[in-house]
């Protein structure tokens, strides 16, 4: 006879609970190796293994960049729309 839905949760819920602790010890086991995979951070590394600090942009740059991207965009796309009358 098949258990309870109550009992079929519960027992879900403490496999998943030992899961978890497996997945904790795990993760753990590999800082133990790795102790710089701890610290992360904002940095990026190149194919070189060479570690440069992330480079973050301002608002103010971004908001240049997305007038740039604004204005590229809207010339394409009126020199689209020139290049579809003349052909």
């Amino acid at each position: 006879m098949a258990a309870a839905p109550t009992a079929q949760r519960e027992w879900a819920r403490l496999g998943a609970h030992a899961r978890l602790m497996a997945i904790e010890s795990e993760r753990l086991a590999i800082l133990k190796a790795f102790p710089d995979l701890a610290r992360g951070g904002g940095v990026s590394h190149s194919v070189n293994g060479h570690v440069a600090p992330k480079r973050r942009f301002s608002m103010a740059a971004r908001r240049r960049m997305s007038e740039g991207m604004r204005k590229f965009w809207a010339r394409r796309k009126a020199d689209a729309k020139t290049k579809a009358k003349s052909a």
